[in-house]
Formats: structure tokens, C-alpha cells, sequence
């Protein structure tokens, strides 16, 4: 048994895979055309890591869902994204503008900055111990 998605509720599609792919590194692994359960058309859009068997499904909300867009987690950290070589990452995605909210420090679990995804979700960017 594994966790193989978590739902992540996006603006626009292709702007969110966009900045998934492109600012983060993931990998498209599917973008498929749906039905939602009432049979209104929608996407399937599962973007990963490189590598990893958890994704993110990507998806577009309801109008009584759209309240929750960048407050998933309450404006808490929610998410946290592991990487070998945080200076790396740091300065790939600081440069394909992703905003960061605080300065890299060091943790006893790792080297730990917080930055936003498209929608406003906190994340942490997580390196290895110091």
C-alpha cells in the first residue's frame, strides 16, 4: 500500500502544470480528458516528482471549493518537498520566480526554506540534515 495522489486545487490547468514542471521540476504523467460526477468536462492531470510514487492530482474546483484555492492546508505548511541538493533546487526555482517567504535555515531534520506554489499553498523545501 502506497499514497498515490494527493488533490491539489489549481486555477488553470496548464498554468499549474506549467509551474509544476517548469519552476519544481515534476513530471507530467498525465493529462487526460474527464467527466466530473455530475458529467461537466474536466481534466486529469497527475503531475510527480522525478522518481516518486506520490503525486499531485491537479484539479480545478467547484464554485463552493473555490474558497479553499491556496488555503489547503490553513495557511500552514502542507506540503513538503524533499530534494538531495537543496542549493540546487533553491536557486533553480528562485530563479524561474518562485516565491519564497523565508531564508534558507538549518534544522536538526534538514536544510529548510518555505515558498508558495501558483495557487498560495505553503510549502517547505526540504534538504539533507546539516
Amino acid at each position: 500500500m502506497h499514497l498515490d495522489l494527493v488533490a491539489l486545487l489549481v486555477d488553470d490547468y496548464d498554468e499549474a502544470i506549467a509551474f509544476f514542471t517548469g519552476a519544481l521540476g515534476f513530471d507530467l504523467v498525465q493529462d487526460s480528458p474527464s467527466l466530473t460526477n455530475d458529467g461537466r468536462p474536466k481534466r486529469w492531470v497527475e503531475v510527480r516528482p522525478p522518481g516518486a510514487r506520490t503525486g499531485l492530482l491537479l484539479a480545478r474546483p467547484d464554485e463552493h471549493q473555490r474558497h479553499a484555492i491556496g488555503a489547503q492546508a490553513a495557511d500552514r505548511v502542507g506540503f513538503l518537498l524533499r530534494v538531495d541538493d537543496f542549493d540546487e533546487a533553491h536557486g533553480r526555482m528562485t530563479t524561474a520566480g518562485v516565491t519564497f517567504m523565508t531564508e534558507p535555515r538549518d534544522e536538526p531534520y534538514g536544510r529548510v526554506a518555505v515558498f508558495l506554489d501558483i495557487s498560495g499553498n505553503r510549502w517547505d523545501l526540504l534538504g539533507p540534515r546539516p
